[in-house]
C-alpha cells in the first residue's frame, strides 16, 4: 500500500462521508464491518495521514480526507471514461476520437458544460479530455497528441506563456470571472469579510508555478487588497482550494464556473468589494498543421460563433 492503492478504495471512502457510520457504509458495500475498516485503514496507510475523525458520531472526514476524497473520485471518474471511450473506440474503429486537453480548473466545471452545449449545437463526438498543467497542455498541443487546447487567456500579460498563447491560432468559446469567497457565518454573511480595519485575513493562494496565479497579481498587488491579506495556505490546483474555502480556513480567489454550486448551495459566500473579480476569457487553441478534417469542422463551427458573439459564459 505504500506505493500503490486500490483506487476503489475511493469508493469506500465516499460511502463512509455519505453515511458517517462503518457498520451502515459496510453494508451498503456488502462487507463485513471488520473488512470495510481494513479498506479505509490501507487507504489512510497509503496516503499518510488520518482521513477519518473516528472521535464523533456520525464519523466525518478530516480536511485531508475530503481533499483526497475529490482527487480520487476525480481520478476515478477519468479513469472510468477512459476506459469507456477506449471500448467505444475500439468497437468504432472507422471513428475519429478528438481530444481536448486544459487546465484542471477549466476542466472541472466548465468543460462538460461547453461540451455538451457543442454536441446539442454542432452534433455528437467522439472526445476525450486531459487536464494537466498549462505548460504540459501547450507542449501536448505542440507535438501533436491532443487536438485542442482550452486556456485562460489575458490580453494584457507579458508572461512567457501568456505571450505564448497569444501568437497562437485561437476561438473564444467562453468566459469566467476570478471571485473570492469564504465560507459563510450562521448568517450567511462570510466569516472573513474586508469591513474597515481588517487586516491578516487568511488567504488561500494559487502557486507562483500556476499560470492561474498570475491572473490576480495586479489585484493582490494594490494595498487595499494584499496588504490585509496573510498567506496561510498554498496549491496550484483550484479545487484544493475550494475545499480548505469552504472548510472556513481562509479566502480565495476561484473560479466562479467551479464555485456556483457552492455559491448557491450556501457553502460559500462571496466576499471583497465591487470590482475585486477578475475577469477571464476562455480560448481554444490549435496548430492548425496537425488539425484533420473533422477538427477543421469543429474550428470553422466554433470561430463562426465567436464572431456572432455567442461563446458561452462559464
Amino acid at each position: 500500500m505504500r506505493e500503490t492503492a486500490d483506487i476503489y478504495l475511493f469508493r469506500d471512502l465516499e460511502r463512509l462521508s455519505q453515511t458517517g457510520n462503518f457498520s451502515q457504509a459496510a453494508e451498503r458495500n456488502n462487507l463485513s464491518q471488520s473488512a470495510f475498516s481494513r479498506r479505509i485503514q490501507a487507504l489512510e496507510a497509503w496516503v499518510g495521514v488520518t482521513l477519518v475523525d473516528r472521535s464523533r458520531q456520525p464519523v466525518r472526514l478530516t480536511a485531508a480526507g475530503a481533499q483526497m476524497l475529490e482527487a480520487g473520485l476525480q481520478a476515478l471518474a477519468r479513469i472510468e471514461a477512459e476506459r469507456s471511450q477506449i471500448l467505444e473506440t475500439q468497437s468504432l474503429p472507422d471513428k475519429y476520437v478528438v481530444t481536448f486537453s486544459t487546465q484542471h480548473s477549466i476542466g472541472w466545471r466548465f468543460f462538460p458544460s461547453w461540451l455538451q452545449e457543442l454536441e446539442e449545437s454542432y452534433g455528437p463526438i467522439l472526445s476525450r479530455l486531459k487536464a494537466d498543467d498549462l505548460s504540459n497542455c501547450l507542449r501536448d498541443l505542440r507535438e501533436g497528441s491532443v487536438d485542442f487546447v482550452i486556456a485562460y487567456v489575458e490580453e494584457n500579460r507579458t508572461d512567457p506563456i501568456f505571450a505564448e498563447l497569444r501568437a497562437m491560432e485561437r476561438v473564444t468559446i467562453g468566459r469566467d470571472r476570478l471571485i473570492p469567497v469564504s465560507k459563510p457565518d450562521k448568517t450567511g454573511a462570510p466569516v472573513f469579510s474586508f469591513d474597515d480595519g481588517v487586516a491578516g485575513i487568511p488567504y488561500l493562494r494559487f502557486g507562483d508555478s500556476a499560470p492561474i496565479s498570475r491572473h490576480l497579481e495586479a489585484l493582490i498587488a494594490a494595498p487595499e487588497v494584499g496588504a490585509r491579506l496573510r498567506p496561510v495556505y498554498e496549491n496550484a490546483m483550484a479545487g484544493a482550494l475550494r475545499i480548505r474555502a469552504r472548510d472556513g480556513a481562509g479566502v480565495a480567489w476561484l473560479p466562479e464556473s467551479l464555485v456556483a454550486p457552492d455559491l448557491a448551495a450556501g457553502a460559500l459566500v462571496r466576499t471583497g468589494r465591487p470590482g475585486w473579480e477578475v475577469d477571464l476569457q476562455i480560448a481554444l487553441l490549435r496548430e492548425e498543421s496537425r488539425s484533420n478534417r473533422l477538427t477543421r469542422s469543429i474550428w470553422s463551427f466554433l470561430e463562426a460563433r465567436d464572431t456572432d458573439g455567442t461563446a458561452s459564459e462559464a
